[in-house]
C-alpha cells in the first residue's frame, strides 16, 4: 500500500480539532483567576486594618513618625502592585520577594518604633498584611514556596522580641497550616485542571478522527469497493483493478479503525487551557427536514412526512440526511437491489424530539454481525450512523429479525424555547 502520509494527517487531525471539536466544553475562567482576587482582596483589607490600628495607637510608640513613613511605603507599595496580583503569570518571584521583604522590614522596625515592655502585648506594624505576603507565595508556587514565607516571617517576629516567644510559636503555627493547606489546595486544583483539558483535547481529536472517517466511508470507501466489485464483474484488467482497489479498502479500513482505537498523546492540539467556541458551535439557519429527506427519494425508496415543516439547524438537518442516506445505501449493499426501504419522519412535541425511522424488507442482520463488522473497520453503522446521532445529542437504534428486515430509529432532541432551531 502507498504512504498515506501518516503524519500529515495526524497534523490535519490535530488542527481541525483544535479549530472545532475541541471547542464543545469550554474551560471559560481558570482556578487561579478567583484565588488571585482573593489574595488581592485580602492585601487591601490587610493594608487598610494596619492603617486602621496604627492610627488608633500611634501615640504609644517612641517613635511615630516613623511608623508612618513605614505605612505609607507599605501603602505605595501596595497600590503600584495592585496590577501584579491579578494573575500567576504577572506576580512575579522578584514582586513577592520584595514584598516579604518589606513586610519583614515593618516587623523588625516595631522593636525600633516600640518600648521593649510593650513588644510581648502589641502586635507588628504590618499585623495581618504578613498572612497576604503568604499567601501570595502559597498561589504562586504551592505549599512549598508558602512554607518557605511562613519561617522567613516567623523568624522575623522572633528577632522583633528578641527571644522565641509562644505566642510567636502559635502564630507561626498557624499561619504554616494555612499557607500549606492554600498552597496545596492550588497545586490540586491546577492539576485537575490540566487533567480537564487533556481530556478536553482528547475528546476532541476522537470527534474529529470520528467526522473524518465517516467523510472517508462515505466517499473513498465507498468508491473503492464499487471499483473493486464491477472490477470483478467485468474480469480481464478490469479484475486486477479491482483487486487493488480491493487491498486499499482493506488497508484504509485497518488504518481508520487504528486511528480511532487509539487517539495518542502526540495527536493532541496544542495546550490551551480556554478552549472557547469555535465556528461550528455557532448556530446555524434553519431548514426544513422534509426537503432534504425528499431528496432521497428514488425507486424502492419511499418517504412519508408530516405535512407541517420540521426545522432544524443546517447542520443538524445535513448529519441527520447524512446518516439516513448511509442506512439506505446499507440497504442497497446488503438487501439487494430488489429490496424496498421506507423512510418515515416524525415530529413528536410530546417527547421534545425528532424521530427518522428507516425501514426495509430485506434478509436482516445475522446477530452479532454489527459488532464484527465494527471490528473489521467498517464504518457504515458505527460511525456514519450512530457516530454522527451521538455527536448530534440523540441516538440511534438498530432492530433487525432474520428473513424480516431492519429497521433504524434515529432520534434527536427538539431545541427547547429559546433556543436555536
Amino acid at each position: 500500500m502507498p504512504s498515506t502520509g501518516g503524519d500529515g494527517a495526524s497534523a490535519a487531525v490535530r488542527d481541525a480539532a483544535d479549530r472545532s471539536s475541541g471547542s464543545r466544553i469550554r474551560l471559560a475562567h481558570s482556578v487561579e483567576r478567583p484565588l488571585w482576587t482573593a489574595v488581592l482582596a485580602f492585601r487591601l483589607l490587610g493594608l487598610a486594618y494596619a492603617v486602621v490600628r496604627y492610627t488608633g495607637n500611634s501615640a504609644h510608640y517612641d517613635r511615630p513618625g516613623w511608623g508612618w513613613a513605614y505605612l505609607a511605603l507599605l501603602t505605595g507599595w501596595v497600590l503600584a502592585t495592585l496590577p501584579f496580583f491579578l494573575s500567576s503569570r504577572r506576580c512575579r518571584w522578584w514582586v513577592l520577594c520584595t514584598d516579604l521583604a518589606i513586610t519583614v522590614l515593618g516587623i523588625i522596625l516595631t522593636r525600633v518604633l516600640d518600648d521593649p515592655a510593650r513588644l510581648d502585648s502589641e502586635i507588628t506594624l504590618p499585623t495581618i498584611f504578613a498572612a497576604a505576603s503568604i499567601l501570595g507565595f502559597s498561589v504562586k508556587g504551592g505549599w512549598r514556596p508558602g512554607a518557605a514565607a511562613v519561617v522567613v516571617v516567623a523568624v522575623a517576629d522572633n528577632l522583633e522580641h528578641g527571644r522565641v516567644a509562644m505566642v510567636n510559636v502559635h502564630n507561626g503555627i498557624i499561619l504554616l497550616i494555612a499557607g500549606c493547606a492554600i498552597g496545596y489546595v492550588v497545586e490540586v486544583a491546577r492539576a485537575s485542571e490540566a487533567a480537564l483539558a487533556r481530556a478536553l483535547r482528547i475528546e476532541a481529536v476522537t470527534r474529529e478522527r470520528e467526522r473524518l472517517a465517516r467523510d472517508i466511508h462515505d466517499s473513498v470507501l465507498q468508491v473503492l469497493a464499487m471499483v473493486k466489485r464491477r472490477g470483478a464483474e467485468v474480469g480481464g484488467e478490469a479484475a486486477e483493478l479491482g483487486r487493488l482497489a480491493g487491498e486499499q479498502e482493506v488497508a484504509l479500513r485497518a488504518l481508520i479503525a487504528e486511528g480511532l482505537a487509539d487517539p495518542s498523546a502526540a495527536d493532541l492540539p496544542p495546550s490551551t487551557a480556554d478552549l472557547s467556541a469555535g465556528p461550528e458551535d455557532a448556530p446555524s439557519p434553519a431548514v426544513d427536514l422534509r426537503t432534504a429527506l425528499n431528496g432521497l427519494s428514488a425507486p424502492g425508496v419511499t418517504v412519508s412526512a408530516p405535512g407541517d415543516p420540521v426545522l432544524l439547524q443546517r447542520r443538524v438537518a445535513q448529519e441527520l440526511t447524512a446518516a439516513v442516506a448511509a442506512a439506505l445505501d446499507n440497504v442497497r449493499r446488503h438487501a439487494g437491489a430488489e429490496a424496498r426501504a421506507w423512510i418515515l419522519l416524525e415530529d413528536s412535541p410530546e417527547d421534545d424530539s425528532v424521530i427518522v425511522g428507516v425501514r426495509d424488507d430485506g434478509p436482516g442482520i445475522p446477530e452479532g454481525r454489527l459488532l464484527a463488522a465494527e471490528q473489521e473497520g467498517r464504518l457504515g453503522v458505527a460511525q456514519s450512523i450512530r457516530g454522527r446521532l451521538r455527536d448530534l445529542g440523540g441516538s440511534a437504534e438498530i432492530s433487525s429479525v432474520p428473513g424480516e428486515g431492519t429497521e433504524v430509529e434515529l432520534r434527536i432532541p427538539r431545541p427547547r424555547e429559546g433556543e436555536p432551531a
